[in-house]
């Protein structure tokens, strides 16, 4: 398995080239990319594995509900339409471009996103607005909006290159800092409606690093590992958990397969995304038999292809 990070390690440079391969067809650049980062040869004819299905997924169900779901402002409207409106982070705002933010009706303490973004580089956390350098904040919104709404990137993961423009969307910082414990990520994949396994992060340090466990929906951990990432051996079950599987279940009933996540402070619990191609379906397990559990779990659908 080639780690390109290692040869290619600016971040900036890795975005640059795979902006020059948007030409290559996208069934063509998930081979090359499904080899390149599980060392796997890719099956879309009969796919067995999870990642596999995941491939398949991206390539041929295109549900245009999706496009609206992994905006992290419009998946609000989703949300209240499930009937979940209390479960929503408080939002301050969403703005199209850097001019538009009025930064002195702003508070103090606040999470800043890209609504199109994800991964560490598209998530900035504020906990004194007084302390930070706002022009560098500036500088990091006006980056994520002049991102071209037609770039595909190595995943090819269609729903973010829909159309839509990238925003800026300020929601209040839910971390409980103060109690040292940090933000623990709840992330339930979901299939036909039904969580199957879930994820618990935590020690997150954004963009860098975090701690991953694998329970059952139980809240049974599971023996297995996420590759590349420790365990987290402090995760406990929640307060109020059965309401987190109902919610998870029913933000996921229209889909064949999403990831729900949520967050829980002190019982109450708060929406944080929803995500269709976990890690672009590039991930690995130990044992490695796991992503073949789960895929066999996922019945795929018929195809969903605009394009027919």
């Amino acid at each position: 398995m080639l780690d390109y990070k290692k040869i290619v390690k600016k971040r900036s440079t890795r975005v640059r080239i795979l902006r020059m391969l948007d030409f290559v067809p996208d069934r063509l650049m998930l081979k090359i990319q499904y080899l390149i980062k599980t060392g796997n040869q890719l099956n879309l004819k009969n796919p067995k594995r999870f990642t596999e299905k995941l491939q398949w997924y991206k390539l041929y169900y295109r549900d245009p509900m999706m496009i609206k779901c992994v905006d992290k402002y419009d998946v609000r409207d989703y949300v209240i339409s499930k009937g979940l409106e209390e479960i929503l982070v408080p939002c301050y705002g969403v703005y199209n471009g850097v001019d538009e933010i009025n930064w002195n009706v702003i508070p103090t303490s606040f999470v800043m996103k890209d609504t199109l973004g994800g991964g560490g580089t598209s998530v900035v956390v504020v906990r004194d607005k007084n302390t930070e350098d706002i022009e560098h904040l500036k500088a990091q919104a006006k980056h994520w909006t002049l991102q071209s709404i037609h770039t595909k990137g190595s995943g090819r993961e269609w729903p973010y290159y829909g159309g839509k423009n990238h925003r800026i969307i300020f929601e209040q910082n839910i971390e409980p800092y103060k109690d040292g414990t940090g933000l623990i990520d709840y992330k339930f994949f979901c299939f036909d409606g039904k969580v199957e396994f879930i994820y618990v992060m935590g020690e997150r340090e954004i963009g860098k690093s975090v701690q991953v466990s694998i329970f059952d929906r139980d809240f049974n951990r599971l023996p297995v590992l996420r590759e590349g990432d420790a365990e987290y051996k402090n995760a406990r079950k929640p307060d109020h958990f059965e309401s987190m599987i109902t919610i998870a279940e029913r933000l996921s009933a229209d889909f064949p397969h999403v990831r729900v996540d949520l967050y829980n402070i002190n019982g109450q619990i708060y929406f944080g995304e929803l995500t269709f191609f976990n890690a672009s379906g590039y991930m690995r397990y130990n044992p490695d038999s796991f992503d073949t559990d789960i895929g066999n779990k996922w019945k795929l659908p018929q195809r969903y292809d605009l394009k027919q």
